[in-house]
């Protein structure tokens, strides 16, 4: 699975990798070869069942005119076996207890017997009839009148005695015609062949003797066991036990084969059933079988013919098609490639025109023929050369201002340093006459010195931020006898959350300044972060102050919503926190919130008088993580 994949990735990366007038002649191609292929194959297969259909319907009708002929004789051989037995004085003869006067033998042979002989000759399919009488005082009259005796090692002779008013049919396979008995006497012809046998009783309950009646196969069924057989088809019949009754030794393959192709509905139905019909193949050939029941015999007629040289014209009718259709994809593709070649012209104007623009060679405004798409592609590809243009432009005049800004802030870092060094020395003089609250304070302010005037990015790390605050409330509780507690109530993860610089701090100098009065006993400062269901992070400043009135907080409120930052300002002014800047407040913590993160952020302010006030801080969540954002 993998594998395929991995090869159906390998396919389209390379076909990204050709032109696109070539893979739209690949397209042409696979749109036009789909419904061909598939229109091509289905009729293929409507002509294969339409042949196959045929040549079943044709098998079916030769098989039924075989039953016919086959029932026609059976027939035959019924009504000769009863002429046979109806004869009152021939039944006599065959029962006879005693021995028969030499004039009374003499007049049944002259009268009877004659008859007897008769029937056979009107009845030329019939090979033999044979009355086997089981008294011992019945004259033999060859070839008709027999002994019982003779038939006792006769492989039938078991399934024939005590069949009663019943009649038994029995499928002689091989030729047994031999030669040679004790009196000398040449038996009669025995081929393959159908006989009828039935039992005497007289009387009733009384075995007194049976009746033969063979056929000749050939002659029961002529197309089945004929000579004239096709030689793209075979007509085989198939007795109750599965065997084969033809002569013909070549056919006991087809033989084979059908006989497990028919008991695969079981040994009980296959002979039961109607029409039957398969599709096998046997020494490298295909072939269609089609069955039919003899009721009668108990037994089915089988046609089995040859699809090879259906297959054949179907195979020629295939690569015609294959070839017309080859063709007409190669004449497409050709009218296509042409089609193509001028509709693309304009197109290959302008991928020449960019690719000088990827070299940095800015080329002229494009011309092209025409309009539609590709018009409107050279368009706007002419107005973002132009804009290309003038942001190349800007991006010089911003860089004139960048090295200008590096330099003051050079000058900056000098006058910081000055300062940083200043501190030092007072923290030691602090330090020297032991005053630990002044040493304390001034290393407060020169973290918040230091963090003001390191201002090498617009984002830090929460945690950073908060250090900031910590030294900031440090500092601010020089001047209260009851400084302000802070707590914090951060979740660890958060404190890798990315945010603007100074966004935080002016919430708390916004406390400082506003949420308790002089005489304020408790003063308790909470920051806490949580992150909402939709993954935007809310950072809260609330303090225990005075509150803010209902007018007031309106007033505060809509002036915040409308410190949006101005298109021109964009422009005129650096955008974010400059070094120095003094007076940042609640509306300018919202113009840079709106300005890097977008309109759906900024601060939102709840106060109630008398309980305090909350400021929260909406922010996207960034989180630094592996040195990146």
């Amino acid at each position: 699975m993998n594998r395929l994949q991995s090869g159906i990735r390998e396919l389209f990366r390379r076909l990204n990798e050709i032109s696109l007038q070539s893979r739209l002649i690949i397209a042409y191609i696979v749109v036009i070869l789909l419904p061909t292929a598939g229109i091509s194959y289905y009729s293929y297969q409507q002509i294969n069942t339409t042949y196959i259909q045929d040549t079943r319907l044709k098998s079916i009708d030769i098989l039924q005119n075989e039953k016919q002929t086959i029932q026609t004789q059976i027939e035959t051989m019924e009504r000769a076996a009863q002429l046979a037995v109806s004869d009152k004085s021939v039944i006599q003869y065959l029962t006879e207890d005693e021995d028969t006067p030499t004039a009374e033998l003499l007049e049944f042979n002259t009268n009877s017997y004659a008859r007897l002989a008769q029937i056979q000759i009107n009845n030329p399919s019939i090979l033999h009839l044979r009355l086997y009488s089981n008294s011992p005082n019945t004259y033999e009259i060859w070839p008709i009148i027999l002994h019982e005796e003779r038939t006792a090692d006769a492989p039938w002779y078991g399934m024939a005695r005590g069949l009663g008013d019943r009649e038994a049919w029995y499928m002689q396979r091989s030729d047994l015609s031999q030669s040679g008995t004790d009196n000398s006497r040449a038996l009669e012809p025995d081929p393959p062949k159908l006989s009828l046998l039935r039992e005497l009783e007289l009387p009733k309950g009384h075995h007194a003797g049976m009746i033969q009646v063979d056929m000749r196969l050939s002659d029961l069924a002529p197309l089945t066991f004929g000579q004239s057989q096709e030689d793209s088809s075979r007509m085989l019949l198939l007795d109750a036990g599965g065997g084969n009754v033809s002569s013909y030794t070549e056919q006991n393959l087809h033989t084979r084969l059908a006989d497990r192709l028919l008991t695969s509905a079981g040994d009980s139905e296959r002979l039961t059933a109607g029409e039957l019909s398969a599709q096998y193949r046997a020494d490298g050939q295909s072939y269609l079988l089609t069955s039919i029941p003899v009721e009668r015999l108990g037994a089915r007629l089988v046609h089995v013919t040859s699809l090879e040289k259906m297959l054949q014209d179907t195979g020629r009718a295939r690569n015609l098609i294959i070839l017309a259709t080859v063709g007409f994809i190669v004449l497409v593709s050709l009218i296509t490639y042409v089609a193509n070649s001028l509709i693309l012209k304009n197109l290959r104007k302008l991928t020449q025109a960019m690719k000088q623009m990827r070299r940095g060679e800015f080329p002229p405004v494009v011309q092209v023929d025409g309009g539609g798409e590709i018009g409107e592609l050279a368009y706007h590809f002419n107005r973002m050369n132009g804009t290309i243009n003038e942001l190349i432009a800007q991006a010089v005049r911003k860089q004139a201002l960048m090295k200008e800004a590096e330099l003051r802030t050079l000058y900056s870092q000098i006058d910081a340093h000055f300062l940083y060094n200043t501190l030092e020395n007072i923290k030691m003089l602090a330090e020297i006459e032991d005053q630990r609250q002044i040493s304390d304070a001034l290393t407060s302010l020169g973290g918040m010195m230091r963090y003001n005037f390191k201002w090498t990015g617009e984002y830090v790390k929460l945690e950073e931020e908060l250090r900031h605050i910590r030294n900031y409330i440090d500092v601010m509780n020089i001047r209260y006898e009851e400084p302000v507690e802070l707590e914090m109530d951060i979740a660890p993860p958060d404190l890798e959350l990315i945010l603007l610089k100074m966004s935080l701090q002016p919430l708390v100098e916004n406390a400082f300044k506003h949420a308790w009065e002089e005489s304020a006993p408790v003063r308790h400062l909470l920051i806490r972060s949580a992150e909402r269901e939709d993954g935007v992070m809310t950072i809260t400043v609330q303090d225990n102050g005075g509150g803010i009135p209902e007018p007031a907080l309106e007033q505060l409120r809509a002036r915040i919503r409308e410190a949006g930052i101005r298109q021109e300002e964009l422009h005129d002014e650096p955008a974010g926190y400059a070094p120095g800047t003094t007076g940042i407040g609640l509306q300018n913590v919202e113009r840079r919130i709106r300005l890097f993160y977008g309109e759906q952020y900024g601060i939102q302010i709840h106060s109630k008088v008398g309980l305090g006030t909350q400021v929260e801080l909406i922010i996207p969540k960034r989180i630094q993580a592996g040195g990146g954002s």
